[in-house]
């Protein structure tokens, strides 16, 4: 018989996966709530894939638990979990219609044809699949195959839809579409999503919260909004944020032994070169003096990139700066002044990378 979730909240305690030696996820403590729609994010590699895989019980853990629903299910099948798997690949059968793609799941668990063709209707009906349930899937896009994917998960009502990458063929227009199916979809159904990506637009736009993942680890864990205003290390600050977040070495923005981080839309770009102050071969660290090695018209935004002149004898990274497209922008090989304001600086540990506490910063100072 198979294992219901009536609350379909998912737990991961000390999570690990290691294979022939090598640990893909490490020790990952995780509490995913009931409705929640979970984005696991990160770079190729970093476990995100094998956490997804764990949960829905297509890898095994080496150690730690899975609970789904209150409930430990290391030990349930995948087909007894409750979880429905949509893959970046589609795995639709090729040589069926789109209808008995959608059907198949019901007819596996052995529902009648009249009930099972009515539910696939429905599923089909609510991601706009209608028309095509008597096409095969050469017959249809990448956008509509991956709908037919989504509808058979659908179709089988689970507790947790468990997605891995499911919009990565689909070009730009489509994914775009697809993302605002995806969040609709999740505001009807009453159930859990968790939902591996690499793509950060996709983390932001369709997450309710976000595991930002590095090497097999969880580096933070929060809102769209938080790991974007309050990143936790400077691993999330830079993968976050396009372009990344600027992080700059101690003693260049400010006094302190710490990294600081501002994001491109704070920095202040002033076309008045700032002059040293007396006695002192630099300006003051908030007023650093750059040279724009590049200017980048978007049409709706500027990008400037402009070297810093630290005066600390070290190189120094690119600072980038977001300007509204309607501001003047400096020209190649121009001296400007970048300001950063002090509400919008990120500090972190030099050794570490961990974000330093305001209060520390200040003590530190």
């Amino acid at each position: 018989m198979a294992y219901c979730a009536d609350v379909a909240d998912v737990r991961l305690t000390s999570l690990t996966k290691s294979f022939d030696g090598v640990t893909a996820v490490d020790d990952v403590s995780l509490h995913i709530a009931d409705h929640d729609f979970m984005i696991l994010l990160g770079p190729s590699g970093c476990g995100k894939s094998t956490l997804l895989r764990m949960i829905a019980g297509l890898e095994d853990p080496t150690a730690g638990d899975v609970e789904i629903g209150g409930t430990r299910v290391n030990d349930v099948e995948p087909k007894q979990r409750d979880v429905a798997m949509v893959f970046q690949s589609y795995a639709l059968y090729p040589h069926k219609t789109v209808q008995a793609n959608i059907e198949f799941p019901l007819k596996v668990r052995g529902v009648a044809k009249p009930e099972r063709a009515e539910q696939a209707r429905a599923a089909a009906a609510t991601l706009g699949l209608t028309e095509y349930l008597g096409r095969k899937p050469g017959q249809l896009s990448g956008g509509q195959r991956q709908r037919v994917a989504l509808a058979r998960a659908i179709v089988r009502r689970p507790a947790v839809f468990c997605m891995d990458e499911p919009l990565s063929n689909l070009d730009a227009k489509l994914r775009g579409e697809t993302r605002a199916e995806l969040v609709a979809l999740h505001a009807r159904l009453a159930s859990t999503f968790v939902y591996v990506t690499h793509d950060q637009v996709e983390a932001m736009t369709m997450g309710s919260h976000v595991a930002v993942m590095n090497r097999g680890r969880i580096e933070q864990v929060g809102t769209p909004q938080e790991v974007y205003a309050r990143p936790a290390s400077v691993f999330v600050a830079q993968f976050i944020g396009t372009p990344p977040m600027n992080v700059l070495p101690a003693g260049v923005v400010e006094v302190g032994p710490w990294l600081v981080g501002i994001r491109p839309e704070h920095v202040t770009v002033d076309r008045s070169p700032a002059a040293p102050t007396e006695g002192s071969s630099s300006v003051e660290p908030s007023d650093t003096a750059a040279t724009v090695t590049l200017v980048e018209h978007l049409g709706h935004e500027t990008l400037v990139h402009a070297r810093v002149d630290s005066g600390l004898g070290q190189e120094v990274p690119v600072v980038v700066a977001r300007l509204d497209a309607r501001d003047p922008a400096p020209a190649m090989g121009e001296r400007v002044t970048l300001r950063f304001p002090a509400e919008h600086l990120h500090r972190f540990h030099a050794d570490t990378g961990r974000r330093v506490d305001e209060r520390a910063a200040e003590v530190g100072a």
